[in-house]
């Protein structure tokens, strides 16, 4: 067992990223309650309700500086047993009020068992879409056998669809050809086809139906991120979004990051096939979670469109992603793949699907950002705009007509509230929205769940049932966006002093200060303060999204842009201003500053319903300039200057013209010093 100054096991929970010593042989529920993880349980830790079902990782995690094996958690004991003979436990998962830590662990909460459940705000955006699918469903009559001009029905059936569809020389795969002649018979020779035909390869007939079908076609167009992964169920005949769900991703409790995931897979023999395995079930469950919502046969979902960046795209297809965590980030393959979906092991859909995934722009910049590129379309902009797609990786864009960059970023999960003392993804309970009085120092809030603020009239009584819960990464930045400008931050990201800043929310912790949001200690709930430790997080990812932008800005020689779209289910919830406080992004007009939501589920969406849309990605792609932030020189030197807030050294002056930004320095101590001017 691991030995530590403390002797006590170091546990770390995923998603959440929560950590902490605990006690050996302290159960996994004890555990997560004494550090604040979202673990439900309702049979007071009987082993009767399974809600507090959680999943063990085991291997090398670097990141954490952990080994686990299964010997960190005691042995299956009886009551587990029993509950899994009678109730079912899928493999791999411990109830949490029966396993006991032993030695340092990695345990991951899966969403089910979430008292408050992630909100996946990865929901699909309105948009125009001009409908040109690749699966189109043809009625067709066919000629009765004749004996004396013998031929076989699948010939008749390809020379109905030439004659009556002008389709030549279709291919149909075994399970078409096993139905075929039922399907015939039983509609007295006339059947309704789904025929996929991209332009790329011989038409291929993926269904057939006695007569006339009327339980219409459909596809899924996938985001697949790093933290969270979207679908969405479309009408293949409209482009109507029929349903979406979403769920964390759970490749989560490999790595918070994609570069731990990649470590994850190098120091762990079979550690990349077991990513691949915990992402195809994801997606499976996905399709058959919209289908249920949609009222719809999962079978009768033709196609899927996936996006994702290159960490995702390899391990989603099975190939290790080893190469892509060193220079020079070779892909194993760029290019846009056709693929049949048996062949990624989704299930449940129909057997004979088609798979479509964007091409990737480079070792670091995935089909997400080719997806943002089809929606958002900067190659087709008269003026200069960047394109921020915000996530644990960034995913950025910068151009116009004349040329287009692009480039990644790795934030990490600071943003989704990962990293941060009272982080929590987004869910009911959430601190979303902050200000604070720049006179009194007092803070106002408002909760996922609530659109009440919390000095309105009747507050408490609307956030009873969920409760104040934690800080998402919406909050997060508006409250530290909030601090610098009511004086409570300097520029450096250093907290003051309660006397220093003049007011007593500002409390010792440690060698630094906190500001504190939320004290609900009194009545049994959490308390949520702003810690050094969180606002170094938001400088260390901010900065590197900035210095993304910047490298792009470079390139292209120029000091300013002329609008900024902000992109990503998280892009969409960031308010312009306290972005550009932070210093986010670069100085932009703040009407000139917009959201458009899931960009790169609107680009996948846009890829399922149009092959024009295949097309003009595959060709767009080819034109964009890469630009590798991981051996840029410039990047760190970028990256330093932006840690200052906004900016150590560029101007913002239309956020001057907007926000006056005091001009205190704390000491060490949490002192004011006078600013040097220079």
């Amino acid at each position: 067992m691991t030995e530590t100054e403390s002797g006590k096991p170091l546990v770390v929970f995923t998603p959440s990223g929560r950590r902490g010593r605990v006690a050996r042989g302290t159960p996994v529920l004890a555990a997560a309650r004494q550090l604040g993880v979202d673990l439900d349980s309702v049979c007071g830790g009987r082993g009767i309700c399974s809600r507090c079902q959680i999943a063990p990782a085991f291997g090398d995690f670097p990141k954490h500086g952990i080994h686990a094996t299964p010997e960190a958690l005691s042995p299956w004991n009886a009551v587990e047993e029993r509950y899994r003979t009678k109730r079912g436990l899928a493999e791999g998962r411990r109830l949490g009020c029966q396993a006991c830590i032993l030695d340092d662990a990695v345990i991951d909460v899966p969403p089910e068992s979430q008292v408050h459940r992630q909100v996946i705000r990865k929901a699909a955006s309105d948009r125009e879409i001009a409908m040109d699918p690749a699966t189109r469903l043809y009625l067709v009559d066919v000629e009765p056998p004749d004996m004396h001009h013998p031929s076989g029905d699948f010939e008749r059936l390809s020379a109905a669809l030439s004659e009556q569809w002008g389709i030549a020389a279709p291919t149909a795969p075994l399970p078409v050809l096993a139905r075929l002649q039922q399907a015939l018979r039983k509609g007295d020779w006339q059947v309704s086809v789904a025929v996929f035909d991209d332009g790329t390869m011989p038409p291929a007939i993926l269904g057939i139906w006695p007569g006339l079908h009327e339980g219409g076609l459909y596809g899924l167009a996938i985001d697949l991120g790093s933290t969270t992964i979207a679908a969405h169920l479309c009408d293949l005949a409209t482009g109507a979004v029929r349903a979406s769900d979403g769920v964390m991703n759970p490749q989560i409790r490999f790595g918070e990051d994609l570069m731990s995931r990649v470590s994850y897979a190098m120091m762990n023999p079979g550690g990349a096939a077991e990513m691949t395995a915990a992402v195809r079930t994801a997606l499976t469950d996905l399709a058959r979670s919209v289908a249920a919502d949609a009222g719809i046969e999962p079978a009768l979902i033709f196609e899927v469109v996936v996006v994702g960046n290159p960490v995702m795209h390899h391990l989603l297809l099975g190939i290790d992603p080893v190469e892509l965590g060193q220079a020079p980030f070779a892909l194993a393959a760029s290019g846009a793949l056709r693929l049949a979906a048996a062949d990624l092991g989704l299930a449940g859909i129909a057997e004979t699907a088609r798979t479509y995934i964007l091409p990737c722009i480079a070792g670091h910049v995935g089909a997400d950002a080719a997806a943002v590129a089809l929606a958002e379309a900067p190659d087709r902009s008269e003026d200069l705009v960047l394109v921020v797609d915000v996530g644990t990786n960034a995913e950025i864009l910068l151009g116009n007509r004349s040329r287009v960059l692009a480039c990644s970023s790795p934030t990490g999960p600071a943003f989704e509230g990962a990293q941060i003392s009272a982080g929590q993804r987004a869910a009911p309970g959430a601190i979303e929205r902050v200000t604070i009085d720049p006179v009194t120092k007092e803070p106002r809030f408002r909760i996922i769940g609530s659109s009440r603020w919390s000095d309105d009239p009747g507050f408490a009584e609307a956030v009873d049932r969920t409760g104040i819960t934690g800080i998402c990464g919406s909050g997060i930045i508006e409250a530290v966006a909030e601090m610098r400008i009511a004086g409570l931050l300097d520029a450096s990201g250093l907290i003051g002093s309660a006397e220093a800043a003049g007011t007593p929310r500002l409390v010792p912790d440690g060698r630094t200060h906190s500001y504190v949001l939320h004290d609900g200690t009194s009545t049994g709930g959490p308390l949520i303060a702003v810690t050094q430790s969180d606002v170094r997080a938001i400088q260390l990812a901010k900065s590197a999204l900035y210095a993304g932008a910047r490298l792009l800005m470079d390139e292209l020689g120029v000091e300013r842009v002329d609008r900024i779209v902000l992109a990503g289910a998280f892009g969409a919830h960031i308010s312009p201003k306290h972005a550009m406080v932070l210093g986010m992004i670069p100085d932009c007009a703040l009407e000139r500053v917009t959201s458009a939501g899931n960009a790169a589920g609107t680009g996948a969406r846009m890829a399922l319903a149009s092959r024009v849309a295949r097309s003009e990605i595959e060709a767009t792609v080819r034109r964009i300039t890469k630009v590798e932030t991981a051996v840029a020189p410039r990047f760190q030197e970028h990256f330093v200057a932006a840690n200052a807030i906004p900016h150590a050294r560029d101007p913002f002056p239309e956020l001057a013209r907007l926000v006056r930004l005091p001009e205190v320095q704390f000491g060490a101590g949490g002192g004011p010093r006078r600013r040097r001017r220079g």
